[in-house]
């Protein structure tokens, strides 16, 4: 069965309460926090983007399933920021892996599902033969405009995966994607910014498509929401995803464990898949878990996901998601405005 051998994970550092981004517009913080169900999020250091960020997280991963670097023919990293319009991200990471030339290798685009979008296409790469291990993966250093309600969201951060046959820590039995074009959310060419359409990206966007891929997927896979023992659906938000859980008859006990964003923010192409590595870090052989992304544009992808006795392995030589939400250093709003590039 094709499934994810090891994850890593990357968040960088840095953060900022939303309290203090309130303050900066005159806002009040506490309206801010229980809207958005938000406290604060990462953003990166001044030397961070999409690429340093995949680089940490594919190292940690490649380093968890102690493989040959070489044995990797496919390299797909999803993200709503790569650094270059016209040079692939994926390249750098295999560099920085000491990959050799025996590759493959695109740079994905789809809004905040982008990352999972690569595990699809890198279980089929896998699955026919065309290539041993894949990496997969989504990152971002996510854009905002000063004072838009974006601002308290937007956050970087990154999760990659090593897809293969052989040491499968988590079997992935099924996969589903639901499409349709829905422009709830854009940024045009040449644009530093992008814009969104209000409430109109609740219903019908990521409502709609999160919970007909999710039922999609439970259909397919005859399973209900109880058969589940975690959850993990595209995190914009704290309140999205716990609303959307609802609906689809999960338990917050279901949910918490991969709920990041109240601590980081959306790291939009990593949203949902940091919520997945921080369920596998803590999950046991046999446990189940589902998956739904979401980006905007708009599209979900659903997974269905069984743990492995392998999962010890995998976490031997990982670093949490976790460790990396506690290792932080707060800043203020103009380090905040610098770090970001809003203010040069």
């Amino acid at each position: 069965m094709v499934g994810i051998v090891t994850w890593g994970s990357y968040i960088p550092k840095y953060r900022i309460k939303a309290e203090d981004i309130a303050k900066a517009w005159g806002s009040n913080p506490e309206q801010i926090k229980s809207g958005l169900m938000i406290t604060e999020k990462s953003l990166p250091g001044i030397d961070e983007d999409t690429i340093t960020i995949a680089v940490e997280a594919a190292r940690n991963a490649v380093r968890a399933a102690r493989i040959d670097p070489k044995s990797i023919g496919a390299v797909y990293i999803g993200s709503e920021s790569h650094p270059y319009a016209v040079k692939p991200t994926g390249t750098v990471v295999a560099e920085a892996l000491n990959m050799g030339n025996k590759y493959t290798t695109a740079d994905f685009e789809f809004a905040c599902k982008a990352g999972t979008a690569a595990i699809q296409v890198s279980m089929a790469m896998v699955r026919s033969g065309m290539a041993e291990y894949a990496l997969a993966g989504g990152c971002d250093t996510a854009q905002a405009s000063p004072g838009d309600p974006l601002e308290y969201t937007a956050a970087a951060g990154g999760a990659v995966f090593l897809i293969g046959l052989e040491n499968v820590s988590a079997e992935i039995n099924h996969t589903v994607s639901y499409t349709s074009d829905t422009p709830d959310f854009w940024r045009k060419k040449y644009e530093k910014y992008p814009a969104h359409g209000g409430a109109f990206t609740g219903q019908p966007a990521y409502y709609r498509h999160v919970i007909a891929a999710t039922s999609m997927l439970m259909e397919k896979a005859n399973t209900s929401s109880a058969d589940y023992d975690y959850a993990i659906f595209h995190q914009p938000n704290g309140k999205f995803p716990t609303r959307v859980a609802k609906i689809l008859g999960f338990k917050k006990e279901q949910i918490q464990p991969g709920l990041v964003v109240s601590k980081i923010g959306n790291t939009y192409s990593g949203s949902s898949i940091l919520g997945l590595c921080a369920v596998l870090d803590i999950a046991k052989p046999g446990d189940r878990i589902l998956l739904t992304s979401y980006g905007s544009g708009a599209g979900s992808d659903s997974f269905d996901i069984t743990v492995t006795d392998k999962i010890f392995y995998a976490r031997e030589k990982n670093r949490t998601v976790e460790s990396y939400i506690q290792d932080k250093i707060y800043v203020d709003y103009t380090k905040y405005l610098k770090n970001t590039g809003n203010l040069r």
